[in-house]
């Protein structure tokens, strides 16, 4: 068998051209493509349980989310949308839809919760992946919440990006059910829907003092509205290593998964997101 010529034989030189961007674009290799195609993963910043009737249907109130790029692989069971996450990666695959984000996170939120669903998980999950940028989701007793305000700001989201910090924590254990327990008073949960809608604005403001305060006050709402949501382990870890230092943390998923804070400092060993806009 006789082997191809290669390229010296055929007197072919390679020559690896470098990409320049349009004016305003970033760099972007391939391999950078293709991990922005991947589908994202979104956070809670403030208002959890706001957005399950059962909560709102007592005093109306916001959730905050954010769309984050899928920078790492967060961990099951620590409330980052992962249940979610999945059934969208069996509709669309590991990539980011086109269409209207509203009306995919519509589609997403029906394949998650057919007919006969015993939970339904709460539409924030949905909406928080597939809309980008910051997004308040205001409730009043449906699953569907009646507004959306967004941003999807350059200036807003990298402010938010270069703010937030990740700490692991234990993923929720297996059998965790926070919702045993309930003490849904109209204080209580007014008090919840209105940390939400505290978060947004010290998002738009860029004030971390008041964003931090409003995820502590998120928080602590939980620790009282559900008293199972929130360990005592989790509780002391939140009293011991981040309310002093900080203007205030959350847990990702309730009873674990990472504490997410504010800090205009640097932080070492915490984990950075990317807001998606």
């Amino acid at each position: 068998m006789v082997s191809p010529p290669g390229k010296n034989e055929l007197g072919v030189e390679l020559v690896v051209l470098e990409r320049i961007p349009e004016k305003g674009l970033p760099a972007r290799s391939s391999s950078d493509s293709k991990k922005e195609l991947k589908f994202p993963y979104r956070v809670c910043l403030a208002g959890g349980w706001i957005d399950q009737p059962w909560v709102s249907e007592i005093h109306p109130g916001s959730v905050v989310v954010a769309q984050i790029w899928p920078t790492m692989d967060f961990n099951d069971r620590s409330g980052m949308a992962t249940s979610s996450r999945k059934v969208g990666i069996e509709l669309w695959g590991d990539q980011y839809p086109g269409g209207n984000p509203v009306r995919n996170a519509q589609i997403l939120f029906g394949a998650e919760n057919p007919p006969g669903t015993e939970y339904i998980s709460g539409t924030q999950d949905h909406i928080g992946l597939l809309v980008p940028g910051i997004s308040r989701l205001d409730y009043n007793g449906k699953f569907w919440p009646n507004h959306i305000e967004n941003t999807t700001d350059k200036e807003t989201c990298e402010w938010l990006s270069a703010v937030l910090n990740f700490a692991p924590l234990q993923p929720r254990p297996e059998g965790y059910n926070p919702i045993l327990k309930k003490n849904l008073t109209p204080k209580l949960v007014k008090r919840l829907g209105e940390s939400g809608k505290a978060c947004f604005d010290a998002i738009l403001k860029k004030n971390v003092k008041q964003l931090g305060e409003s995820m502590k006050e998120t928080f602590l709402c939980w620790s009282e509205m559900l008293p199972y949501t929130v360990p005592v382990w989790v509780m002391e870890e939140m009293q011991t290593n981040y309310f002093p230092k900080y203007s205030g943390a959350i847990t990702s998923g309730s009873g674990g998964g990472y504490v997410v804070f504010p800090s205009e400092e640097e932080v070492e060993g915490a984990i950075k997101i990317k807001v998606r806009f």
